[in-house]
Order: structure tokens, then C-alpha cells, then sequence
């Protein structure tokens, strides 16, 4: 089988190895156009996807837009049997999605219907979801609504974060493209709609979604910190400055000490103990503005933070 692969992120990078590594032909990539990288944005890196089509001889496609004439023509050119779409980036639209004998599958790293978008991991460790997945289904133009091929579900650890979610859900999902692939080749896939009546959705990560609520019960305070661990980082402040946290965990034990929203309790080996409004989480990591990220107790030691301060922008006598 004939197979075009779009995508750009390194999420992308586990199920293209598949493709390759189980004899599919990989007639051609499409990715997002090499970008200025850096703080002074002057050296300009390919996409992870990229790097492994030149490693592998590939064509690569890298339209600013995956549209046009010219562009149909250039895939029509390549002959595939099927594309395959994993966070590519943009909308494909209908004439290039139906343009594959086997039309357009897309790797979804939730399970459709829930969580439909952009951030279907960092939603479903926000909301605490006990199980989440990936989804193959085939492109429709409407958002992640087409009709499910192949769903692969794992269970959501207490203490991940999005960046291991996200590892293991692209994993999963290479596993899951090669299965349901396989099975078109086959004829003997089978597709399922989606109850749109079911849908949830998960848009695109802004960034006060990643600010701190200090409010907040501890175990969703929690969940808010390891939801954007390690990108983008979720924030508050402390002194007027900027600081992003890593490693939280809602704590059971805590001493029982009065304390402000976001006061600083303890901090030690075992990270900064801060309040809540119901409870205490333990932050094991921090990155002060323009600095790298380190453990809580080294931070503590370049007197970045003691028992006492308080974290977050408080009204005078709250």
C-alpha cells in the first residue's frame, strides 16, 4: 500500500517510523515549512517529521498551505493509496483528503468522541480522566467527526503528566495506524460513525488556561501543572515575577498548618509544599523567568523563594 504521510511534531514521529519499519511504501511527506528557532530566531530547523524523510530518502511536501492546483497536482503525482494525517497542523480540504483511493485516516489522540481538537491530552489529564486513547478514523471536513476504523484505550497514571501521556499515546498510536491499515489492505476494516451528540472538545492551549488557580482544590491544582508539563509550562507568579512549575502532586498528609492561597509552607529535598483552597500540592520543579528549570531545593538555596512567600496576585487582605 501506497502510503502519503502528513505531520510535523515529534508526535508524530512514532507512527512514520511504523509505516517504514513494517514495509509500507512511503511514497511522500508533507509537513509544516522549516521555522526560525532560538530566541533570536535565526537558525531555521526542520520538523522532526522532515529530519526522518531525509534520513529516508523521502519527497517532502511543505506547502505554507496544503492547497492549490499546483499542490493537488504534486500529490496526485505521487499516486497514493491512502494518506495518513498525524498533527500535521492544518485543515486539509475535501478535494485533497478524497484524492487517495482509500481516502484520508487521521490518528487522534483521544477517544472520539470525546475530546475533539487540539489538546485532547492535556484535557483529558486536566479533567482527571481515568482512561483516555487514540482513535484511526477517516477525515471528514467537519473537526475530528469522521467515522472511528480502529480505537486503542490506556489508562491515565495518577502522577502523569502531558509530556509521557503524549510519548505513549503516540506509541499507541503507531500501533493502532499498522492495525488499522492492515486491515483496509485486507478488506476487512470496518467504520464506525461517531455520535456527535457524545462529543466533547479539547481547543487549543491558550495561555491563561496554563496560569495557576491557587483557589483551586489541591487535586486540580495538581492536574493544571502536570496538564502543560513540560510545554508550555503552567505559571504564576512570586514577587512580581514570572514562575513556571513542574511535578505537582495533591498532598493527603500535610501538616496541619494555616496558610494563605498559595503560601509556601515547606521547602525541601522533596520540592515546595504550597496552599490551596482545599488542601496542599507538593511542586517538585520550577523555571524563574529566563532561567532552566531545577528542583524546588536549589532554587530555595539561590534564595528563589522561602516558607512564607506567596505565590499568585492577591487584592490587599486576601
Amino acid at each position: 500500500m501506497r502510503v502519503l504521510f502528513w505531520g510535523t511534531p515529534d508526535f508524530a514521529t512514532p507512527p512514520l517510523r511504523a509505516l517504514l519499519g513494517e514495509g509500507f511504501e512511503v511514497v511522500g511527506v508533507v509537513t509544516q515549512p522549516d521555522r526560525p528557532q532560538g530566541r533570536s530566531r535565526s537558525s531555521v530547523v526542520p520538523s522532526p517529521v522532515k529530519e526522518i524523510a531525509l534520513e529516508e530518502g523521502l519527497p517532502v511536501l511543505q506547502p505554507e498551505r496544503p492547497r492549490g492546483p499546483e499542490f493537488v497536482e504534486q500529490l496526485r503525482a505521487l499516486a497514493p493509496d491512502v494518506s495518513v494525517v498525524v498533527a500535521y497542523g492544518h485543515i486539509l480540504p475535501r478535494d485533497v483528503i478524497a484524492l487517495p483511493p482509500h481516502g484520508t485516516l487521521n490518528i487522534h489522540a483521544s477517544l472520539l468522541p470525546a475530546l475533539r481538537g487540539a489538546a485532547p491530552i492535556q484535557a483529558a489529564i486536566r479533567q482527571g480522566l481515568a482512561e483516555t486513547g487514540v482513535t484511526i478514523m477517516r477525515m471528514v471536513p467537519a473537526l475530528d467527526a469522521g467515522p472511528v476504523v480502529l480505537m486503542a484505550k490506556t489508562p491515565v497514571a495518577d502522577d502523569e503528566t502531558y509530556g509521557e501521556l503524549r510519548l505513549r499515546l503516540s506509541e499507541l498510536g503507531a500501533l493502532a495506524l499498522i492495525e488499522a491499515l492492515s486491515l483496509i489492505a485486507i478488506g476487512a476494516a470496518t467504520e464506525t460513525p461517531q455520535d456527535d451528540a457524545l462529543a466533547t472538545y479539547a481547543p487549543k492551549v491558550e495561555r491563561d488556561d496554563a496560569r495557576v488557580d491557587w483557589t483551586r482544590p489541591a487535586v486540580e491544582v495538581a492536574r493544571t501543572v502536570r496538564a502543560y508539563d513540560p510545554k508550555p509550562g503552567a505559571f504564576s507568579t512570586l514577587r512580581g515575577a514570572e514562575v513556571k512549575l513542574f511535578g505537582a502532586r495533591a498532598v493527603t498528609d500535610a501538616p496541619d498548618t494555616p496558610a494563605a492561597l498559595g503560601e509556601v509552607v515547606t521547602v525541601g529535598p522533596d520540592g515546595l509544599l504550597v496552599a490551596c483552597g482545599g488542601g496542599f500540592v507538593r511542586v517538585l520543579e520550577v523555571q524563574p523567568a529566563g532561567k532552566r528549570r531545577l528542583s524546588g531545593a536549589d532554587w530555595a538555596r539561590g534564595r528563589g523563594v522561602a516558607p512564607g512567600d506567596r505565590f499568585g496576585e492577591w487584592p490587599v487582605g486576601k
